[in-house]
């Protein structure tokens, strides 16, 4: 069955869509806020985000921006927020579909249907990093190192996965805490360091390099 992720701090549009999902044959998972919305897209599988523009904590165009640098997983904005700004905003950030409040639900049901469609799992690959003999699927959060598997936790993977894709370059301390916490971490960069220690130990190998005072990168190849 199709999981939807729905981000709305409205209880009564929140049951709502939840109960019309649910008899569509959808499983409705729920959240309340940005930050739960994070939390919760980071432990479930979802094929669709419906996701509220004016959430709490953090907002729907800073959660959008958090998934889409970590998956390409489709994203509906439901809002209030008919202006032309928030309607390109939203399309910048590469969201598949923006519908203003109030709508009808049959026509939702048939765009989230069509959506799927599109993008069908099915007919997708999946999304694969390789460097060399390490292979990283962003889909399922996975890291192998030749035919065995890392056991990354999220945060060792997500570090890995920003060096990788930056390779060459030198990520800095800073860099890695904005995005990786998504610039809501206060503290020091000891978190920094306690992570990289135990996924270079994981590795087993020694693909990343310390810019002593700066941070880390890893060789181009």
């Amino acid at each position: 069955m199709r999981r939807i992720l729905i981000v709305e701090d409205d209880f009564d549009i929140l049951e709502m869509l939840s109960s019309w999902l649910t008899e569509a044959g959808y499983v409705a998972i729920e959240a309340e806020d940005g930050v739960k919305a994070i939390e919760v897209f980071e432990e479930s599988r979802c094929d669709l985000v419906l996701l509220d523009l004016m959430l709490p904590k953090i907002d729907g165009f800073g959660v959008c921006e958090w998934i889409r640098r970590r998956s390409d997983v489709p994203v509906m904005m439901l809002t209030a927020l008919d202006g032309e700004r928030e309607q390109l905003r939203g399309y910048d950030l590469k969201i598949d579909e923006y519908v203003t409040k109030p709508f009808s639900m049959p026509i939702l049901l048939r765009k989230i249907a069509a959506i799927l469609r599109r993008t069908d799992s099915s007919s997708r690959e999946m999304s694969i990093i390789h460097y060399q003999d390490l292979t990283l699927n962003l889909d399922a959060y996975t890291a192998t190192r030749g035919d065995c598997d890392l056991g990354l936790t999220s945060r060792e993977f997500e570090c890995l996965r920003e060096l990788i894709q930056n390779q060459g370059r030198v990520m800095t301390y800073q860099m890695l805490i904005n995005r990786i916490w998504n610039y809501d971490y206060i503290g020091d960069d000891r978190v920094i360091y306690s992570h990289i220690k135990n996924l270079r130990r994981k590795l087993e190998a020694d693909y990343i390099k310390t810019v002593r005072g700066v941070g880390y990168r890893v060789e181009k190849v």
